[in-house]
């Protein structure tokens, strides 16, 4: 299990404080983020994912762009959305986009398809929040379409139809690897095994375990349905530092703001600390002392069964530099502990 497993790093360029503590330009915060996918690949991270949100607190509403300039600068890392909202995009494009990326970085792209958390990019790409499963359904279809190469023929009700239509530029190489991510979704899970895609489960909150019986469902369905299972992946959210009281520390203040903020949008109530260190303990959260957060990932590695982790390394306002620690630290400290508990079994 051990030599398939990868680990990698998600981030939404979740706008930062310079060092005077006053918010960064979406400019800068965009350069801060191929700066620090240039890091996750000279650390030997397997993956960096970037989150497209349409929101002033995320810089980032065009993964694929930001992708190509962390390609230029790399070498192996692979390079992915987390996710693209392909309800509100178009399929064609997205695939042309990526295919692009993919050109540009040598086979190294990968893109997260779901129907994303937040909503506003369904307003202000004109369209009605009533079809939003409809959308997902009929685009992904498409996308599908589009990943076996050749000519495509599709007709659904949210775009007009494709007849014998090449898409272009075709992968160079194989096919375009591309994930479905489940939030909470059965439906969801089962359309992942439809299309034979691997599944990216969003598991921001709560004890890892509750996932099991998505996990069960998706190896109940291949079963079933037929096909191969295919790589499993979790993304949460964590923050690594020297010491697990320096981790809780840093990550503290952004976090709060973070979850105040989207908790105020969608009436939750207001977080506290302790509920942080409670999430830290016994959910979803990766905070921490290398040690402790590599015990934590490894345990979830094997509770789920699951090929890919992608730890989500920013949370609100947090500085930069931090960051960039907690890459490092992640890369040069963690990873290799995870593969060393998971070899011993």
């Amino acid at each position: 299990m051990t030599d398939s497993v990868e680990l990698g790093l998600d981030t939404f360029g979740d706008v930062t404080v310079d060092e005077n503590g006053k918010l960064k330009h979406h400019a800068q915060v965009l350069r801060d983020v191929v700066e620090q996918g240039v890091l996750a690949d000279q650390v030997g991270i397997d993956f960096i994912g970037l989150g497209e949100h349409h929101r002033d607190d995320f810089a980032i509403s065009s993964p694929e762009v930001v992708l190509s300039a962390i390609a230029a600068r790399t070498s192996r890392i692979r390079l992915g959305s987390a996710v693209t909202v392909l309800s509100s995009d178009e399929p064609v494009r997205v695939f042309q986009r990526f295919s692009t990326l993919n050109a540009i970085s040598n086979g190294r792209a990968e893109v997260i398809l779901g129907r994303g958390s937040f909503t506003e990019s369904f307003p202000l790409f004109g369209y009605n929040l009533n079809d939003y499963e409809t959308l997902f359904s009929e685009k992904l279809d498409l996308f599908a379409g589009l990943l076996k190469g050749g000519p495509v023929t599709w007709q659904g009700t949210v775009r007009p139809p494709l007849r014998d239509q090449m898409v272009y530029p075709p992968i160079e190489n194989g096919s375009l690897k591309t994930w479905v991510g489940v939030g909470g979704s059965p439906e969801s899970v089962v359309r992942a095994v439809n299309y034979g895609l691997p599944m990216m489960l969003a598991i921001i909150g709560g004890d890892p375990k509750r996932f099991l019986p998505f996990i069960d469902l998706y190896h109940r369905a291949v079963e079933q349905l037929g096909g191969e299972v295919q790589p499993l992946g979790v993304h949460s959210p964590g923050h690594v530092a020297e010491t697990d009281e320096q981790a809780l520390e840093e990550l503290w203040p952004g976090y709060e703001m973070l979850h105040n903020r989207i908790g105020g949008e969608r009436g939750w109530g207001r977080i506290t600390k302790d509920r942080m260190k409670m999430e830290a303990d016994m959910g979803s959260l990766y905070v921490g002392s290398p040690e402790t957060v590599a015990k934590k990932i490894a345990s979830t590695i094997k509770t789920l069964g699951i090929h890919r982790f992608d730890m989500k390394y920013a949370s609100g306002p947090m500085p930069h530099p931090t960051l960039m620690k907690s890459i490092e630290l992640y890369g040069t400290k963690v990873m290799p502990m995870v593969k060393d508990i998971l070899a011993q079994g």
